[in-house]
């Protein structure tokens, strides 16, 4: 059953100061400290603007594909957008053959063409409604999409919003990070994720960036 989640008074602050989140977790996690100090400072602009449909569209489009096809499919649809930004109009404009013949796959036809129709009877928040939702009602508002889960949301949350406490215990990469932070003899499962990393609260987000760069600090050496 869905729940209910109003939306706030005033909209909620994208992003959210890196150095205190740093300070914060450093003296919440020993270990994780050690990591703060050898990666670095992590500063990211949560300011640029975005349009939903947009960054959907482009999830949908990368899922299952290497970074360089996604890309390449893409860039074709791209072209065909007016203004070369992908939108509800630039699609419509368009017919199922023709978004095949970009490359996209029938099932990634259909999740585009849910997301369109969603976005014309207003289903799709943009930047300005996203920003006065918490976090669980905008992933319960972009779950109901075709081709959209928990994790692209997350994503979102993480990157276009700012939102500080973000935990996407599905990621692989995520919880192969928090294998080597932590020490631990085996990936941990996604509620084991959950509950060793939850003193690292409320700055989650962050520590999810590091996690990432962890990995690709070790990438190339054997991980649980």
């Amino acid at each position: 059953m869905n729940v209910y989640h109003p939306p706030t008074s005033k909209p909620i602050q994208r992003g959210f100061q890196h150095r205190l989140a740093a300070q914060y977790l450093a003296q919440c996690d020993a270990r994780l400290a050690q990591w703060i100090l050898k990666i670095g400072p992590l500063e990211i602009d949560f300011q640029q603007s975005f349009r939903t449909v947009e960054v959907l569209a482009r999830s949908i489009l990368h899922q299952q594909l290497s970074g360089r096809a996604a890309a390449t499919i893409t860039a074709r649809l791209k072209q065909r957008m007016p203004r070369g930004r992908i939108g509800v109009t630039g699609l419509d404009a368009l017919s199922d053959i023709e978004l095949r013949g970009c490359g996209v796959s029938a099932n990634k036809v259909a999740a585009l063409r849910d997301l369109a129709t969603r976005a014309h009877h207003r289903r799709v928040p943009g930047a300005a409604e996203l920003a006065r939702l918490d976090d669980e009602a905008i992933i319960e508002r972009l779950v109901a999409i075709r081709g959209i889960g928990r994790w692209t949301v997350q994503m979102l949350l993480m990157f276009r919003l700012g939102r500080p406490d973000v935990m996407p215990v599905d990621d692989l990469g995520i919880r192969k990070g928090a294998a080597l932070v932590l020490q631990l003899d085996a990936i941990p499962t996604p509620g084991e994720l959950q509950d060793l990393t939850r003193h690292w609260a409320p700055y989650r987000t962050l520590a999810c960036m590091i996690l990432w760069r962890v990995v690709d600090f070790h990438r190339g050496e054997a991980i649980p």
